[in-house]
């Protein structure tokens, strides 16, 4: 009986394994957002990630939309915090269905910045 009971429990542990390393390593969607980066900052308690926030403004003078996004590469996470407050473009992904919100807060991972526009 220890045995088997056990068993099921290796065997739960590597699906869940498989099952979150296959959510991290296949997107959803990919894209491009651009806007003005309002913030990001290393948040946690115990799993710490980037968490930032987007500015999309489609044109002068509307409400701007809030892109909520996570980082988990610190060298792009150093390229988006020197750009605070200027317009860019971020490459993302999206990743449905982590079991945990260990990997990111949002299902938004930006994997680079694209570019960065000068503004007048």
């Amino acid at each position: 009986m220890l045995k088997w009971l056990v068993g099921v429990l290796v065997v739960s542990a590597l699906l869940l394994g498989v099952y979150t390393w296959g959510v991290l390593h296949w997107s959803y969607a990919s894209g491009e957002r651009a806007g003005y980066v309002q913030k990001l900052s290393k948040k946690g308690w115990v799993c710490k990630t980037w968490e930032g926030e987007i500015a999309l403004a489609s044109m002068p003078g509307t409400i701007a939309e809030k892109f909520p996004f996570t980082v988990r590469d610190d060298a792009v996470a150093q390229s988006i915090n020197e750009s605070l407050g200027k317009r860019v473009t971020v490459h993302y992904e999206q990743h449905i269905g982590l079991p945990t919100t260990c990997f990111g807060e949002t299902q938004y991972f930006v994997t680079k910045l694209v570019g960065v526009a000068d503004t007048p």
